[in-house]
């Protein structure tokens, strides 16, 4: 295909890069996907699916050691089989990148198996492992797709045996007896949340004061609460100094905020500290744009500094989330061909973390509206007072809404609490629509059910509810 021309090349295939090139495809132009690996990036093949089926084995598996008795219902759990529960994690995995193979089939997207390198801004080399030149192709446009990785944490590097990364621990080969998680974010807590499931013994070392600190601190507080209760070892105003990896097992080294330093023995270490873009060996010297702390600057359009390149996705930087490159993604597309000028709104982009409980979050925490001054009404209501929730046997958690005192705008939606990633999409219509306290108090929903709680929590603001 050497001397090929599309209208768009896309280097990436993950949330960002496959729908940008199916959408660029369906406004009729010619478009090429350049891919190293599985197609669907690292969100779908060792990410957010993945891990969403090993959360899903691991809350079954919960029930049935720790609810079922109470159910009435007693099953043998001694036979776990973890290989079983690794392969079915893969088979989500495989299954939807297969998917997307079928989308640029079907909507003629050509795939170049490779790395693309940016030559100049209309020109991109598809090149092997090692560097070599598979092929070249002219483009009137290039978008930057290519993700980001997991971020070392200074002075510890990742063996993938016993200092691992998030790929490593979804096909570990067997259950370790005890695990360091170094970093509380959403994939700390959601791998914390996994391997306790398990029976692992778990430490969480966090450094800021509390565990998933970008959410609002009452629900980073109940979680905490409740991971504590459950058995595993939350450290948090933690810092790491050290850690040192042997043939069966690793020593860490902790200081907590009082200057105590203690060491920690484990089987595993895993580094869940962050990530940072992919923008190593993308860019020609002449064709570089401008990079700011790991990430491709871009504007609202997501141009770069060089015309005619653009990126999207977690390559940009934050908010790291699939679903916000497949958005930034659309949009690039979009305004590059001329069909649309929308703007993203960062405002509006739903937060969710998958353990158990869930925790879900759009817009302004408590915190960040005390901040701004802004004068503020709170509604909460307990899923230990929502019937379906009591039905299900799983009442743990609340839900938190903010609103603007003088006209009632929903503000700020924090929920921690079962399915509440699933109850998000309300709340962030509603913020979307400008919606008021009073609209979404009385709004039916139906009975029983978990988002009932949602209706709740706003009429709370002024002592309604039940």
């Amino acid at each position: 295909m050497a001397g090929e021309t599309f209208d768009l090349v896309i280097i990436g295939s993950g949330p960002g890069g496959y729908v940008a090139a199916v959408r660029a495809a369906q406004l009729g132009k010619k478009t090429a996907c350049v891919e190293r690996t599985e197609l669907g990036g690292i969100c779908l093949n060792w990410g957010c699916i993945p891990t969403k089926a090993l959360i899903q084995d691991a809350h079954f598996f919960h029930q049935l050691t720790h609810v079922g008795p109470e159910y009435g219902l007693k099953t043998d759990t001694q036979k776990l089989q973890w290989e079983k529960i690794v392969a079915r994690s893969r088979t989500a995995a495989n299954t939807l990148s297969k998917g997307i193979e079928f989308l640029f089939k079907k909507n003629k997207v050509t795939r170049f198996p490779g790395s693309g390198f940016v030559v100049r801004p209309d020109t991109v080399e598809i090149r092997d492992g090692q560097g070599k030149t598979l092929d070249t192709v002219k483009t009137g446009k290039i978008l930057i797709c290519t993700g980001a990785r997991s971020k070392d944490l200074p002075g510890v590097k990742p063996d993938g045996k016993r200092i691992i990364t998030s790929r490593e621990a979804m096909i570990l080969p067997e259950i370790p007896r005890r695990m360091v998680i170094i970093g509380a974010g959403a994939i700390g807590v959601e791998f914390a949340y996994i391997y306790n499931a398990f029976g692992t013994e778990v430490t969480l070392v966090e450094m800021m004061p509390n565990i998933l600190p970008i959410e609002d601190l009452d629900i980073s507080v109940r979680l905490e609460q409740i991971f504590s209760k459950r058995g595993i070892n939350v450290l948090t105003n933690t810092r790491t100094e050290n850690v040192v990896a042997g043939d069966k097992g690793a020593t860490v080294t902790l200081t907590d905020k009082d200057k105590k330093t203690q060491k920690v023995e484990t089987d595993i270490v895993l580094l869940a500290v962050g990530v940072t873009g992919n923008v190593e060996n993308l860019f020609a010297p002449s064709a570089t744009p401008e990079i700011v702390k790991g990430a491709i600057k871009v504007d609202k359009s997501f141009q770069t500094n060089i015309p005619g390149i653009y990126a999207a996705g977690d390559v940009i930087g934050p908010p790291w989330l699939a679903h916000v490159a497949s958005m930034e993604a659309t949009i690039a597309v979009e305004r590059m061909f001329g069909v649309s000028n929308r703007e993203m709104d960062y405002g509006l982009v739903p937060g969710c973390t998958y353990c158990n409980p869930q925790v879900a979050s759009v817009g302004l925490t408590e915190k960040q509206c005390r901040e701004k001054n802004l004068d503020i009404q709170i509604g909460k209501y307990n899923f230990a007072a929502n019937g379906k929730a009591q039905a299900i046997g799983d009442t743990e958690g609340f839900v938190k809404l903010i609103f603007d005192k003088k006209y009632g705008e929903l503000l700020g939606a924090h929920m921690i609490g079962p399915e509440a990633t699933e109850m998000l999409a309300e709340l962030v219509l509603a913020k979307r629509l400008e919606a008021t306290k009073n609209e979404i108090a009385y709004t039916i929903h139906a009975h029983p059910t978990l988002s009932e709680a949602i209706m709740d929590a706003a009429q709370a603001v002024d002592g309604g509810g039940h």
